[in-house]
């Protein structure tokens, strides 16, 4: 683990992830690289690999990173690198833009971990950027600001009108009001409203460094049938839009 991490997790095995993948109903997953391991994406790669079918990956590079590298871990299941500021042990912004270049060739798209309130800013770079951008866990801010709020806007126009896409993630962490998270459902509600064809769901297992009260996996997977009463549009966001976006095979 990198030494300025924010964090220590508690130990999660590849084991462990399958068995709740079993358990909440789900035949496919994405492991995203911690934060804590750096660009040291080892253990992820060894899950990748065992479970080629199952499982694809997001990765943390170096912007310095070749292209060697990167075909070796896109072999291994990797269509993704994430970029990080809010938790030490990322890589943040400053090499987006020559990251982006260096995975557009292998049709990956970057993942970023961000406030939603530095979107207004990073608006003019995000939509020149020649991959798509996923936004982490809903925008990773206070759901309590509401839909309106300008930076929950931006997030709605990255979406509907740029083509990026985000993540029905992290309602625990946007929203203390366990186990309905209705603030976080709300935002739920309309970046689905505004894109379902660019909303993936994704489970933030196992639920490191919880702000408030630690949630249960099963309880947050049903909100899906909430938060998308639409079995179609449910569809969508559980089995294609993923397919598409981590290039999983029918």
């Amino acid at each position: 683990m990198v030494a300025d991490r924010s964090y220590t997790p508690p130990p999660a095995t590849e084991a462990d992830y399958l068995a709740m993948l079993d358990a909440t109903g789900m035949g496919r997953g994405v492991l995203v690289q911690i934060s804590v391991n750096g660009t040291d994406n080892s253990y992820m790669l060894t899950a990748l690999r065992h479970n080629s079918d199952r499982l694809r990956g997001v990765a943390v590079v170096d912007p310095s990173i070749g292209a060697s590298e990167l075909a070796d871990l896109h072999a291994a299941g990797v269509r993704g690198t994430r970029l990080n500021v809010l938790f030490g042990g990322g890589v943040g912004f400053d090499g987006m833009e020559t990251l982006a270049a260096k995975v557009a060739p292998l049709g990956w798209h970057l993942q970023l971990l961000v406030d939603a309130r530095q979107l207004p800013e990073l608006m003019p770079r995000l939509t020149k950027l020649p991959v798509p951008v996923v936004i982490d866990h809903m925008g990773h801010m206070p759901a309590d600001l509401g839909v309106d709020h300008p930076a929950f806007v931006s997030l709605l126009t990255l979406v509907r009108d740029h083509g990026g896409w985000v993540k029905l993630s992290g309602a625990y962490r946007i929203d203390p009001q366990a186990p309905t998270y209705p603030a976080a459902s709300a935002f739920a509600a309309a970046l689905v409203a505004a894109a379902p064809t660019r909303c993936v769901y994704g489970s933030d297992w196992p639920h490191v460094a919880p702000p408030y009260a630690m949630p249960d996996t099963g309880w947050m997977r049903n909100l899906i049938g909430d938060w998308i009463p639409d079995p179609e549009v449910r569809h969508l966001v559980l089995v294609d839009n993923p397919a598409r976006l981590y290039d999983f095979t029918a």
